[in-house]
């Protein structure tokens, strides 16, 4: 798409968003033009926040299916629109309530923490949500005596287990596809080429992956530290997207992605046509039932109440 047709449809979008009483918010992942034209960029702990809090009465949510499906269900009173409805999640779909309630079954008495890249359903099964944010501290909520099971993503398990430094975690065996693409090698190979750069990873990356860091942490808190550190080079070990954020914040550091495979086709899939054509039609609408919201609302509502 040409410059003047995205500044064209910004410019509508705008209009439209006043028009319907509308906020935007936008996941860091998300492409540079979705990022411009939304009233907020965040993290999924960050975006649940602002979905709470917000009084517009329209959320367009410029994300993941789960992550629309969170906004309705901390915001019932709002529509929620998903510009492309079939952007999802693998990982949220590698666990179903299905399955959780049968593992649940093994293990009484097992505190449930479901990272918040999950289905309504899931969450409503769960005890308790987190993000990769806040996992340490939910799980530093949790008696250390209670066994927890932790789902679905077995890397950010790990890494909060080895964190808490609790040996009674059980993890599920989901994972990004996208941060498990990258490889130890290719991180290596990063740091041969820039040996100045600092590396910043996702802990949604393997194991052998975040051993290789100088800062673990967040979408947000990656940005944070990018800002707090004397460093001036980066290499990024997360989705590509959020480079936009980087070099519009610190236009004066170098940031370097670890592999060209951190793309995510899922939060590729929204574009800015479809963010207008959203506002126009009032459609996709996301919504969660009555029976699974209520409790799944608890499972976040727990989650939002740790600072």
């Amino acid at each position: 798409m040409d410059q003047d047709k995205i500044q064209q449809l910004m410019e509508e979008i705008k209009v439209l968003k006043k028009q319907r009483r509308a906020i935007i918010l936008s996941h860091v992942y998300q492409r540079p033009e979705i990022q411009e034209v939304a009233d907020f960029v965040g993290d999924s702990l960050e975006l649940s926040r602002r979905a709470a809090e917000t009084d517009a009465e329209v959320i367009v949510f410029c994300g993941v299916h789960f992550m629309a499906e969170s906004a309705f269900i901390l915001s019932p009173d709002k529509i929620v629109l998903l510009p492309e409805q079939q952007a999802g999640c693998p990982m949220a779909d590698m666990v179903d309530a299905a399955s959780l309630k049968a593992r649940k079954e093994k293990m009484p008495g097992a505190v449930v923490v479901c990272y918040v890249n999950t289905s309504a359903e899931v969450k409503a099964e769960s005890d308790i949500a987190c993000t990769s944010a806040n996992a340490v501290k939910v799980i530093n909520s949790i008696p250390r005596d209670k066994p927890v099971l932790f789902i679905p993503d077995k890397n950010l398990g790990d890494y909060v287990a080895k964190k808490s430094g609790r040996n009674n975690i059980t993890v599920w065996e989901g994972y990004c596809t996208t941060h498990e693409r990258l490889s130890r090698a290719e991180v290596v190979a990063a740091k041969e080429e820039h040996p100045g750069a600092e590396v910043l990873v996702h802990p949604e990356c393997r194991p052998d992956v975040v051993e290789l860091a100088d800062a673990v942490a967040s979408t947000t808190g990656m940005l944070r530290y990018a800002g707090e550190s004397a460093a001036n080079e980066f290499i990024i070990c997360t989705e590509k997207g959020i480079l936009h954020q980087f070099h519009k914040r610190y236009p004066d550091k170098k940031f370097y992605p670890a592999s060209d495979k951190l793309v995510c086709p899922n939060m590729k899939a929204t574009t800015l046509d479809k963010v207008h054509r959203s506002l126009v039609t009032m459609e996709p609408q996301i919504t969660v039932a009555p029976e699974i919201r209520e409790r799944a609302l608890n499972c976040l509502e727990r989650m939002l109440a740790i600072k």
